[in-house]
Order: structure tokens, then sequence, then C-alpha cells
């Protein structure tokens, strides 16, 4: 996960649903910045906000991002992590996505997100591929991991195409 070191860095969750990822951006961001998680769910919400009182929560579309990010003063984030299921998305909406979160990240911002094993050959996951080859300048797929159940792996995106 590419939460910069130093700084004040903008780290944006999108789907954090139960926080398998907001406990260690935390962590990584040290109480430094800014730390925006976007859920749709008010129930996974609301157990998210107990759970993490350090993060601002969003309960709305991520589709809405760019507005969502402007009504709170921030201009562009440094880093998006997502944990939406890109492949359970039909394409309407992945493309919406995706353009949202390319107007989202800073010039030189980074987005990571994962997806498994066994969808990575179904035509939703293969074209949300193709997508994040054609929206940023740089895809590289991160190693499997085994142990997670089922197995997945991540992709690493950065310098989003404008």
């Amino acid at each position: 996960m590419p939460v910069p070191e130093r700084g004040d860095p903008v780290v944006v969750e999108l789907g954090p649903g139960t926080g398998p990822f907001t406990a260690e951006i935390q962590r990584r961001i040290g109480g430094r910045g800014r730390h925006l998680a976007v859920e749709i769910n008010p129930r996974l919400a609301g157990h998210l906000g107990a759970r993490y009182p350090g993060v601002e929560l969003v309960v709305d579309n991520a589709a809405r991002l760019p507005e969502l990010l402007a009504g709170r003063g921030v201009a562009a984030a440094d880093v998006i992590v997502s944990g939406l299921p890109w492949a359970a998305f039909p394409p309407a909406h992945q493309a919406d996505l995706l353009r949202a979160v390319v107007a989202s990240l800073a010039p030189e911002g980074a987005f990571t997100t994962f997806s498994y094993v066994h969808a990575r050959a179904l035509p939703a996951a293969l074209r949300f591929r193709r997508r994040l080859g054609e929206a940023f300048e740089e895809v590289v797929a991160g190693r499997t991991v085994w142990r997670n159940l089922p197995p997945a792996f991540v992709y690493h995106a950065r310098r989003p195409r404008r």
C-alpha cells in the first residue's frame, strides 16, 4: 500500500466495509494528513466509524468521489485504496468508478486495489485490467497471497492519465 512516509498525505479508501485495510492505513499515516473512507452501506459505515474514530467517514457512492472531496476542501488524493469488487460491476459502473478515481488523484498519485485469483479470467475482470492500463501510465500486479481465502493479488497503478 503506497502511503507516503513523510508529509501530510491525503489517503482515500473506497468500500472499506468492515475495515480490513483501514487499520493498516491508519497505522501508516500515523496521525498525519487525512484518511477519508467512502462507504455506500450505512450499517457498515456506522461500524467502521465506531471502530476508527480518526477516519473521516463519508456515506455515499464512490462514483461521486470528485464532488465528495471538493466538498471537504480536498483538491486531490495522494493515494486511493479500493476494496470494491470491480469484477462484480457492470461495464458502465466500472467505467464511472474508474473515471472518478482518475479525476480525484494527484498527478503523481497512486491507486491500489485487489482482485481474487479465481475471478482473474472473468470478462469483467479482464475488462477492468484493460481499463486500468488505459487510465494509468503504470500498472503492476503484485504477488498472489495464497494464505488469503480466497487467494488474492493487488494491482498498483500510478500516474493517472488525463
